[in-house]
């Protein structure tokens, strides 16, 4: 397949940013979280739980999504916007570093489907079975797979506090884990003030299961069974995926399944990814591109063996 190189005069309105935008983004996602504590704080009932369950991990992958979008500074038009809101309403919720995340992604962004890719392990493997598709499923929707990662950024942080001089340790274990120890404590305080403490609990629930099943399947669906991961033509190592309203509550917030424009063009802001798939179809740039209709079906896609 032939490079997409659209030049700066076609490039220029795509790649304009929105203060007004980028914060509606964290508005909504906020929003919907703080209206599914809202739903089972009013009826607590097992379906209002399964909702916000569901919800509240969809709106964690769109906090990770936002972080993101702020560590490529493509939402806000300052830098320092970018920063603060990419850590804290983002990043630190989920236990999560932006300026640790920008380092690695923008090597993956580099280097995709290569061996040191350190996304690699997400979609290396894939296809896979049905079966082995669903046994990963499983693992996720039980917490195996959040508590393993959860484990993991612990490990790291005992890793780090190991090494280097006595304050240095200290130091940097303290920089690194403020931020996010500091978000759960205004997120619990918000809610032990609303006069429902217990609400943490859902928290931490969706954040072992329901967020690490959507973010398995974003991920691999970004990048798994692909024509030729090991391309650097980003129409043939990623993938784009149309979603429907309920895919975008969970598995594809903020417009991350436009994931091929987003590879072809990081600066795009999120909100203007849509256009840019819409310019490049009609100007029949992916004429020889498959685009999924579905999460569904990509997942088949990858399970086929």
């Amino acid at each position: 397949m032939v490079p997409i190189q659209l030049n700066k005069e076609e490039l220029r309105p795509f790649l304009e940013k929105s203060n007004a935008r980028a914060l509606l983004t964290f508005l909504i996602n906020w929003g919907i979280i703080a209206a599914s504590f809202a739903l089972v704080a009013l009826w607590l009932h097992p379906l209002s739980i399964i909702i916000a369950w569901i919800l509240i991990g969809g709106r964690q992958l769109a906090l990770g999504v936002t972080m993101h979008d702020c560590g490529h500074g493509a939402l806000f038009k300052s830098p320092k916007l970018n920063q603060f809101f990419g850590k804290w309403l983002a990043a630190y919720p989920i236990l999560a570093d932006l300026d640790t995340y920008k380092k690695i992604h923008a090597k993956h962004h580099r280097i995709v489907g290569q061996p040191d890719d350190p996304d690699l392990p997400n979609y290396q493997a894939y296809p896979v079975t049905k079966s082995s598709l669903r046994r990963k499923f499983v693992r996720d929707l039980t917490g195996q797979t959040g508590v393993k990662i959860l484990a993991g950024t612990f490990k790291q942080g005992r890793d780090l506090f190991s090494l280097g001089k006595e304050e240095e340790k200290k130091t940097s274990l303290i920089k690194n884990l403020s931020g996010p120890l500091l978000a759960q404590v205004l997120l619990f305080a918000i809610l032990w003030l609303s006069g429902h403490p217990w609400l943490y609990l859902l928290w931490w629930l969706a954040y072992l299961t329901s967020y690490m099943f959507f973010a398995r399947i974003r991920q691999v669906a970004e990048h798994a069974g692909v024509p030729q991961l090991t391309s650097n033509n980003p129409l043939e190592n990623t993938r784009t995926t149309l979603a429907s309203w309920w895919e975008k509550l969970t598995v594809a917030p903020n417009n991350v399944h436009y994931h091929l424009e987003h590879h072809l063009y990081p600066s795009v802001p999120p909100y203007r990814l849509p256009a840019l798939h819409k310019y490049l179809k009609k100007q029949g740039h992916y004429q020889e591109v498959e685009i999924p209709k579905g999460y569904i079906q990509v997942m088949k896609q990858v399970s086929a063996v």
